[in-house]
Protein backbone atom coordinates (compact mmCIF):
# COMPACT_ATOMS: atom_id res chain seq x y z
CA UNK A 1 0.00 0.00 0.00
CA UNK A 2 1.56 3.23 -1.10
CA UNK A 3 2.18 6.21 1.43
CA UNK A 4 -1.43 7.88 1.99
CA UNK A 5 -1.46 11.65 2.73
CA UNK A 6 -4.65 11.10 4.04
CA UNK A 7 -5.02 8.04 6.41
CA UNK A 8 -6.19 9.36 9.75
CA UNK A 9 -5.20 5.99 11.37
CA UNK A 10 -2.74 6.59 14.01
CA UNK A 11 0.93 5.82 13.88
CA UNK A 12 2.29 2.62 15.73
CA UNK A 13 5.59 0.24 15.15
CA UNK A 14 6.28 -1.23 12.11
CA UNK A 15 4.01 1.82 9.81
CA UNK A 16 6.41 3.48 7.53
CA UNK A 17 6.22 7.25 7.94
CA UNK A 18 7.40 9.88 5.94
CA UNK A 19 8.36 13.26 7.55
CA UNK A 20 8.90 16.86 6.38
CA UNK A 21 11.46 17.75 9.43
CA UNK A 22 13.41 20.87 10.35
CA UNK A 23 16.24 20.17 13.29
CA UNK A 24 17.74 22.59 15.96
CA UNK A 25 19.84 23.22 18.26
CA UNK A 26 18.24 24.41 22.01
CA UNK A 27 19.99 28.13 21.04
CA UNK A 28 17.96 27.56 17.37
CA UNK A 29 20.13 26.65 15.15
CA UNK A 30 19.43 24.82 12.80
CA UNK A 31 21.53 21.92 12.00
CA UNK A 32 19.51 19.50 8.91
CA UNK A 33 15.82 19.77 7.33
CA UNK A 34 13.77 18.49 4.71
CA UNK A 35 12.78 21.36 3.43
CA UNK A 36 14.84 23.33 0.35
CA UNK A 37 13.57 26.79 1.12
CA UNK A 38 14.93 26.23 5.03
CA UNK A 39 18.19 24.80 3.77
CA UNK A 40 18.99 27.58 1.38
CA UNK A 41 18.30 30.09 4.21
CA UNK A 42 20.70 28.66 6.70
CA UNK A 43 23.36 27.40 4.32
CA UNK A 44 22.48 23.89 4.26
CA UNK A 45 22.55 22.88 0.73
CA UNK A 46 25.86 21.72 0.11
CA UNK A 47 27.01 22.16 -4.22
CA UNK A 48 25.81 19.60 -6.56
CA UNK A 49 23.26 17.47 -3.71
CA UNK A 50 20.61 18.87 -4.91
CA UNK A 51 17.37 19.57 -2.26
CA UNK A 52 16.80 17.71 1.07
CA UNK A 53 14.14 15.33 0.47
CA UNK A 54 11.68 14.33 3.52
CA UNK A 55 12.86 11.44 5.72
CA UNK A 56 10.71 7.92 5.40
CA UNK A 57 11.02 5.65 7.73
CA UNK A 58 9.81 2.29 9.52
CA UNK A 59 8.75 3.22 12.94
CA UNK A 60 10.30 0.12 15.26
CA UNK A 61 13.10 -0.49 12.66
CA UNK A 62 16.22 1.47 14.23
CA UNK A 63 16.45 3.35 11.18
CA UNK A 64 16.43 6.93 12.89
CA UNK A 65 16.80 8.05 16.84
CA UNK A 66 14.90 6.89 19.43
CA UNK A 67 13.09 10.08 20.13
CA UNK A 68 12.31 10.67 16.96
CA UNK A 69 10.44 7.27 16.50
CA UNK A 70 8.59 7.95 19.58
CA UNK A 71 7.49 11.00 18.70
CA UNK A 72 5.56 9.98 15.86
CA UNK A 73 3.63 7.16 17.81
CA UNK A 74 0.26 8.06 17.66
CA UNK A 75 0.30 10.94 14.84
CA UNK A 76 -1.76 10.46 12.03
CA UNK A 77 -1.10 12.12 8.22
CA UNK A 78 -0.69 15.63 8.53
CA UNK A 79 -0.39 15.83 12.23
CA UNK A 80 2.69 18.50 13.18
CA UNK A 81 4.90 19.13 16.67
CA UNK A 82 8.20 20.15 18.27
CA UNK A 83 9.71 17.12 19.59
CA UNK A 84 13.01 17.98 21.90
CA UNK A 85 15.43 14.93 21.81
CA UNK A 86 17.96 14.60 24.87
CA UNK A 87 21.06 13.29 23.98
CA UNK A 88 20.14 9.53 25.80
CA UNK A 89 17.46 9.43 22.74
CA UNK A 90 19.26 10.50 19.98
CA UNK A 91 23.65 10.25 19.74
CA UNK A 92 24.51 9.57 23.22
CA UNK A 93 26.24 11.99 25.72
CA UNK A 94 29.93 12.85 24.77
CA UNK A 95 32.17 10.13 25.74
CA UNK A 96 35.41 11.64 26.71
CA UNK A 97 36.98 7.73 26.17
CA UNK A 98 36.17 8.16 22.71
CA UNK A 99 38.71 10.89 22.05
CA UNK A 100 41.75 9.98 21.29
CA UNK A 101 45.39 11.29 20.55
CA UNK A 102 47.80 10.45 17.84
CA UNK A 103 51.89 11.44 17.23
CA UNK A 104 51.21 13.86 14.41
CA UNK A 105 53.95 11.55 11.92
CA UNK A 106 51.92 8.15 12.87
CA UNK A 107 48.83 10.81 12.05
CA UNK A 108 50.03 11.42 8.48
CA UNK A 109 51.04 7.98 8.07
CA UNK A 110 47.93 6.38 8.93
CA UNK A 111 45.71 9.44 6.93
CA UNK A 112 47.94 10.11 4.23
CA UNK A 113 47.71 13.94 4.58
CA UNK A 114 48.82 16.28 7.40
CA UNK A 115 46.48 16.84 10.23
CA UNK A 116 43.98 19.98 9.73
CA UNK A 117 41.17 20.77 12.13
CA UNK A 118 38.17 19.38 11.18
CA UNK A 119 39.60 16.38 8.76
CA UNK A 120 37.05 13.95 9.07
CA UNK A 121 38.83 10.19 9.16
CA UNK A 122 37.38 6.56 9.06
CA UNK A 123 39.01 4.37 11.47
CA UNK A 124 40.11 0.64 10.13
CA UNK A 125 37.39 -0.83 12.46
CA UNK A 126 34.74 1.98 10.72
CA UNK A 127 34.90 4.60 13.28
CA UNK A 128 34.23 8.20 11.91
CA UNK A 129 36.24 10.80 13.76
CA UNK A 130 37.07 14.85 13.23
CA UNK A 131 40.38 16.58 14.04
CA UNK A 132 39.30 18.43 17.14
CA UNK A 133 42.99 19.71 18.28
CA UNK A 134 46.64 20.23 16.78
CA UNK A 135 49.92 20.40 18.92
CA UNK A 136 53.69 19.70 17.96
CA UNK A 137 53.45 16.37 20.17
CA UNK A 138 49.45 15.31 19.21
CA UNK A 139 46.83 15.16 17.41
CA UNK A 140 43.29 14.55 18.61
CA UNK A 141 40.38 12.94 17.06
CA UNK A 142 37.19 12.82 18.43
CA UNK A 143 34.98 9.42 17.31
CA UNK A 144 32.22 10.73 19.36
CA UNK A 145 28.93 11.24 16.71
CA UNK A 146 28.97 15.41 15.85
CA UNK A 147 25.51 15.48 17.42
CA UNK A 148 26.28 13.52 20.61
CA UNK A 149 25.86 15.17 24.02
CA UNK A 150 23.82 17.46 22.07
CA UNK A 151 19.83 18.40 22.97
CA UNK A 152 18.11 18.34 19.30
CA UNK A 153 14.51 19.92 18.65
CA UNK A 154 12.39 18.91 15.70
CA UNK A 155 9.18 20.56 14.30
CA UNK A 156 8.13 17.88 12.40
CA UNK A 157 4.83 17.11 10.13
CA UNK A 158 3.78 13.51 9.10
CA UNK A 159 3.25 13.74 5.64
CA UNK A 160 2.06 10.47 5.14
CA UNK A 161 1.65 7.23 6.69
CA UNK A 162 2.19 3.28 5.00
CA UNK A 163 0.40 0.91 7.36
CA UNK A 164 2.43 -2.37 8.68
CA UNK A 165 0.78 -4.88 6.49
CA UNK A 166 -2.95 -6.49 7.57
CA UNK A 167 -3.56 -3.73 9.81
CA UNK A 168 -5.17 -0.95 6.80
CA UNK A 169 -8.72 -0.62 7.36
CA UNK A 170 -11.11 -2.51 5.28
Amino acid sequence: MPFDPIARVPIEEGDRVRLDYVGRFEDGTVFATSRPAVAEEHGLLPPGEGDPAPLSFTVGANEVIDGLESAVLGMTAGGEATVRVPPAEAYGEHDPDRVREYDPEAFEAMVGEPPEIGTHVEAKNDLHGDVTAITDESVQVDFNHELAGRTLVFDIEVLGVEPTPGTEEP
